[in-house]
């Protein structure tokens, strides 16, 4: 095969990838996860539904992989905050982004409290979060990784602003 059809297949096959897990973060964050069918994630993503078991074996890989990448995401931009101030800037960013897409984000890990063999992402993200207040407030780090968590939860129920956010970590550039 000529490598520029292999290219563009690899492509074409990148772009229904994320399409599927686009749909899956909609449909979890409109409906809770178990709305993910087969059915309705192809319906969501504009796709037949043999494209979801095709870059999928299940429905079930499906979550696991679209929480595996929210949290590479979250764990990525934690270890590029300098400062508690820039961490309130994170989670007002959070905050802001598209109310579905926080809660559908929330959902899964909360997915992966219910089960064991996700665990590991959960603990990731754990190690990743005392991590980062270790570095910036190693005298309150609990405190600060426990706000965090709180602060996520908020942004993804009722919201909360930058201000509010860097007053409960005790940013100083409010």
């Amino acid at each position: 095969m000529p490598p520029e059809i292999a290219d563009g297949r690899l492509r074409k096959g990148a772009v229904r990838r994320r399409a599927l897990l686009d749909a899956t973060l909609r449909l979890v964050g409109r409906s809770g996860v178990a709305a993910v069918t087969q059915r309705a994630v192809a319906a969501e993503a504009e796709l037949p539904p043999s494209a979801v078991l095709y870059y999928f074996a299940s429905v079930d890989e499906l979550l696991v992989a679209a929480l595996r990448e929210v949290n590479d995401r979250y764990v990525d931009d934690l270890i590029t905050i300098e400062s508690l101030d820039a961490l309130a800037d994170l989670i007002a960013v959070y905050a802001a982004q598209d109310r579905e897409r926080t809660i559908a984000e929330y959902d899964l890990y909360l997915l992966a409290a219910r089960r064991p063999d996700l665990r590991d992402e959960l603990e990731r993200w754990d190690r990743a979060l005392d991590e980062l207040a270790r570095r910036l407030a190693p005298d309150r780090a609990e405190l600060i990784a426990a706000a965090v968590n709180g602060l996520y939860l908020r942004a993804a129920t009722s919201g909360i602003d930058r201000s509010t956010a860097a007053r409960i970590l005790g940013a100083r550039n409010m």
